[in-house]
C-alpha cells in the first residue's frame, strides 16, 4: 500500500513538471520561436498561453516592440566635394520573422553588428555622392531618406524592417573644426580693423569739420566783437567829444587831474620836470593860465 501511494506521488510530480514544463506565456511585447534540439519548429507571434513539448522542445523570446540602434562612435566621412565630415546616425527597426532573425544573426547582439556595418556602408556610399552644401540645406531629408530605402533593402533578409534612420550629427573632424575657427576668427579680427579704420577716418573728419566750424565760429565772433568795440568807442568817443567840447577849459583841469592821480598816486613814480612846466601849471594859478 505505502509503495502504491508513493509511486502516485512521484507519478502525479512528474505530471505537474512536465505540464509546467510544456506551458508556456507570450506577453504583447515578445514574440516567441519554439525549438527542438536547436532546430526551429515553429513561430508564436500572438500573445497568450502556448504550449510545447517538454524537455525537448525550447523556447526563445524576441522582442515584439521597436528597438534602438545607436552606435558608439561617429564615423568619418569624405564627401564628393572632398569635404570630411564626423557622422553620428543611428537606426530604429523592428524584428519582423523570429524564424529569420534567428537563422541569421539568432540575437540582437549578432544583429547589432550587422546593422552597424549596413548603415555605416550605406551612409558612406549616400554621403560620398553628395557636397557639403546638400548637406546642409533641405536635401538632407531626402538623402536620410535614401540611407534608410537602401538599408531596409539590406536588412529584410535578415527578418529585420528599419522603420527609421537619422543622421544624429554632422560635424567636421575637430582638426577641421579648429582650422575653420582660425579663418573664421582672422576675417573677423580682419573686418574690425576695416570697421576700426572707416569709424577712425570718419572721426577724424567729424572732428576736422568740427574744428573748421569752430573757427568760423569764432572768427565771425571776433569781428563781430570787434566791430562792436569799435562802434562803441566811436560812440564814446563822440560823447566824450560833445561833452567836453562844451567847456574846453573844464576838459584840460579834468585831464591834469586825471594825469596828476595816476602819476602821483603810486610811491614808486619819480619825475624830472621843471618848476616852470606847463604840467604843473594848476598848481600855480586854478585857471592854468599861469597868472595869481
Amino acid at each position: 500500500m505505502g509503495a502504491t501511494r508513493l509511486v502516485s506521488i512521484v507519478a502525479i510530480v512528474l505530471l505537474i513538471t512536465a505540464a509546467s514544463s510544456a506551458l508556456f506565456t507570450v506577453n504583447q511585447t515578445q514574440q516567441a520561436l519554439v525549438l527542438q534540439f536547436g532546430e526551429p519548429k515553429r513561430t508564436i507571434q500572438e500573445p497568450g498561453l502556448a504550449f510545447k513539448m517538454p524537455f525537448i522542445q525550447d523556447v526563445i523570446y524576441y522582442e515584439k516592440r521597436v528597438l534602438s540602434l545607436i552606435p558608439q562612435d561617429a564615423e568619418e566621412v569624405i564627401l564628393s566635394d572632398q569635404k570630411r565630415l564626423q557622422v553620428d546616425a543611428y537606426a530604429r527597426y523592428r524584428i519582423e520573422d523570429p524564424l529569420l532573425f534567428y537563422q541569421t544573426v539568432r540575437n540582437e547582439l549578432g544583429a547589432r553588428g550587422r546593422l552597424e556595418a549596413i548603415i555605416d556602408s550605406s551612409v558612406r556610399r549616400a554621403l560620398g555622392r553628395e557636397t557639403l552644401a546638400s548637406i546642409l540645406t533641405g536635401q538632407r531629408n531626402d538623402i536620410v531618406r535614401s540611407i534608410g530605402e537602401e538599408v531596409n533593402a539590406s536588412v529584410s533578409s535578415l527578418g529585420i524592417q528599419i522603420i527609421d534612420v537619422r543622421l544624429r550629427r554632422a560635424d567636421y573632424p575637430t582638426a577641421t573644426s579648429q582650422n575653420i575657427f582660425n579663418r573664421m576668427k582672422s576675417e573677423r579680427e580682419r573686418e574690425a580693423k576695416e570697421f576700426r579704420a572707416t569709424g577712425e577716418e570718419e572721426a577724424q573728419k567729424i572732428r576736422a569739420d568740427a574744428e573748421k566750424t569752430r573757427t568760423v565760429i569764432l572768427s565771425e565772433a571776433q569781428r563781430t566783437a570787434q566791430e562792436t568795440r569799435g562802434a562803441g568807442d566811436g560812440k564814446a568817443i563822440q560823447i566824450y567829444a560833445d561833452s567836453f567840447g562844451q567847456d574846453a577849459d573844464f576838459f584840460a583841469f579834468y585831464r591834469s587831474m586825471e594825469a596828476y592821480r595816476k602819476s602821483m598816486g603810486a610811491n614808486d613814480t619819480s619825475m624830472v620836470l621843471s618848476p616852470d612846466s606847463s604840467f604843473f601849471r594848476f598848481f600855480k594859478d586854478k585857471s592854468g593860465t599861469g597868472q595869481k
